[in-house]
């Protein structure tokens, strides 16, 4: 089934959504939010079902879906932990501020607990500060968990994924050497995330759902050209099992604890960061990643980062090409 949060107060209204994204119908008597359901998954998750079912059928009052009447699916969460399953991604970022790349990032995870009290809509805008900060787009899967136990194995941790969806974790670039050289993390360089429109459950995807991998393309454009189409179940090196079993190694996981994959990054075929999409290779889901293809071949950087009026549109469609999440899409707007 498809959720969404339609913009209401603090936490939204939630809605079940027909899986051509064009019908929906309330579900306030499952449950008012997202999180409420969450919070009750094992009650609330058959009358869910079930009311999926009547829209599809269309056997209950149903509205016309919008995709700008929404928050994000968990308007604000307690808890967003960003992993890095594609190692590529983070071999190319630390590459372009000097650094090498440990050989344990290619058996642990890095992760970092990210603000969550104030996340982005689909279609709300990416606020710009300071051109010295260099706005960055970051395309990711992520996902939300129901109530996790501390220690959870990873083939465990795959039964306690709820729901999936995209996610654009806006990163500024120009603040974060600063901020890891002090030695305790992204803060101020990492402000609020936006997230799809949609948040579906894993049977929703068929077989391009393979074991805790999402495998389908994932479509990142800044003003309408490609930036991206990296294949989401490639070169990830950890699946969401084992960075739920990373994140809840300590501690418990609350029922919308919400995990993301990391930025999309494809190898090229030779192992190397692979070829913009101008050039016939998959592209990148990040402008800094572009950057650092073009510095080791070019020996400086030509794209420029986000600046007031650029677009971006992140979606992942499926293999008949229809909108599986509906569409980040957010203007850059000077403050």
């Amino acid at each position: 089934m498809k959720l969404a949060s339609l913009k209401s107060d603090r936490d939204g209204r939630l809605a079940v959504v027909s899986r051509d994204l064009t019908r929906a119908a309330l579900a306030a008597e499952m449950a008012p939010t997202l999180q409420a359901a969450l919070d009750d998954w094992e009650n609330a998750s058959p009358r869910l079902a079930a009311l999926a079912e009547q829209v599809e059928a269309e056997t209950t009052t149903t509205f016309r879906f919008r995709e700008r009447d929404c928050a994000a699916p968990l308007p604000r969460a307690f808890q967003w932990a960003d992993g890095s399953a594609y190692v590529n991604h983070v071999a190319l970022v630390r590459k372009a501020r000097g650094a090498e790349i440990p050989g344990s990032f290619w058996t642990q995870p890095l992760m970092y607990q990210g603000g969550s009290d104030a996340f982005l809509g689909p279609r709300d805008a990416i606020p710009f500060l300071d051109e010295s900060f260099g706005l960055d787009v970051e395309g990711e899967i992520v996902v939300i968990t129901g109530d996790t136990p501390m220690g959870v194995s990873p083939e465990e941790a795959r039964a306690h994924i709820k729901l999936v969806m995209l996610v654009n974790d806006v990163t500024l670039r120009g603040l974060v050497p600063d901020e890891l050289a002090r030695g305790f993390g992204f803060f101020q360089s990492k402000p609020s995330s936006a997230f799809s429109p949609i948040a579906a459950t894993p049977d929703e995807f068929g077989a391009a759902w393979q074991g805790a991998k999402l495998s389908l393309p994932l479509l990142v454009s800044i003003n309408g050209a490609p930036l991206g189409r990296a294949e989401a179940g490639v070169d990830m090196t950890f699946d969401f099992g084992q960075l739920i079993a990373h994140a809840a190694r300590t501690r418990r996981l609350s029922a919308g604890t919400i995990i993301g994959s990391g930025t999309v990054s494809n190898r090229a075929a030779d192992g190397g960061p692979g070829l913009p999409v101008s050039k016939g290779g998959v592209g990148y889901s990040c402008i800094v990643e572009q950057r650092m293809v073009e510095t080791l071949r070019d020996g400086a950087p030509a794209t420029p980062y986000l600046r007031p009026g650029d677009v971006v549109r992140i979606e992942m469609v499926d293999r008949s090409r229809r909108s599986i999440f509906g569409a980040i899409e957010q203007r850059v707007e000077a403050l």
